[in-house]
């Protein structure tokens, strides 16, 4: 029986099982540096299920798909904020929201959304300068964990400082009584926004075609086949004319031809 404190050391030879694992079914591709993460993030499902070694936790997940799906929620990373870059956000509300003919719904993919904070940025941002014209918010990720925490679209009130105060005003609701302390989005605006597991990494499913398309500080953890492969597969749910927006410390230069370049990691798929 394993000890409630386990002292249980990931071993090179472990890493790299669990490395090629996520590069395989993910497309991440992980550090060196990243072996503390992987052996503190994966520990306490040593302990849930009473393994001594990484290597038996490895051999489980061969045969346990449930389990399988857990490892690849605690691995992948999930850093979010409201309104991050929010030169992004600006650009969008000025030139790309204006340009839309208003004909038909105006859609923007979140395409790793993460629990949901970069969705409902855009959907506040659409609410307040589209209003009740058509437009919706998509938002995907990898891990079930975390759009299950998008879709409630409940959070801690200290993140309500990243809401620019009439948006927090107009879309948000203050948590009373046992929900003290936390915020949670209006259920107007949520009706609006939508959540889907999907792996980039893997043939896409049917989910239409967008306007706006949202890649935002994800290929940092590619390789370059796997960055124009991921990229290749998105500009097929991007109208003619719709902008791909990558994160600021990202490019898609020698990624993807053809594409025109209007403004930092701002990019637009020719008419």
């Amino acid at each position: 029986m394993i000890q409630s404190e386990i002292n249980v050391n990931l071993s090179d030879r472990e890493f790299e099982q669990f490395r090629d694992l996520l590069f395989r079914i993910t497309g991440i591709s992980l550090a060196d540096s990243k072996k503390p993460l992987v052996a503190g993030r994966l520990h306490k499902r040593l302990r849930h299920h009473t393994l001594n070694s990484y290597a038996d936790y490895f051999k489980l997940l061969s045969h346990r798909h449930d389990e399988l799906q857990i490892a690849v929620d605690l691995l992948t990373t999930n850093e979010t904020h409201f309104f991050r870059e929010p030169r992004h956000f600006d650009f969008l509300r000025t030139k790309i929201v204006p340009q839309h003919d208003g004909l038909r719904a105006f859609r923007v993919w979140s395409a790793a959304s993460s629990t949901g904070q970069e969705a409902y940025s855009l959907a506040m941002l659409l609410a307040d300068a589209l209003g009740e014209r058509p437009w919706e918010v998509f938002g995907s990720d990898i891990s079930t964990r975390v759009l299950e925490r998008a879709a409630a679209g409940h959070y801690d009130m200290g993140l309500s400082h990243e809401i620019p105060q009439s948006y927090l005003l107009n879309y948000c609701l203050k948590g009373v009584g046992g929900q003290a302390g936390t915020f949670a989005m209006d259920a107007k605006l949520k009706r609006r926004v939508t959540f889907k597991q999907i792996n980039l990494n893997e043939r896409l499913p049917e989910v239409g075609v967008f306007d706006v398309i949202f890649l935002r500080n994800v290929l940092i953890y590619f390789q370059p086949e796997t960055k124009r492969a991921v990229v290749t597969r998105l500009l097929e749910k991007l109208r003619p004319g719709g902008w791909f927006i990558v994160g600021h410390s990202e490019s898609l230069n020698g990624i993807a031809s053809g594409l025109h370049t209007e403004g930092a990691s701002v990019y637009r798929k020719p008419e």
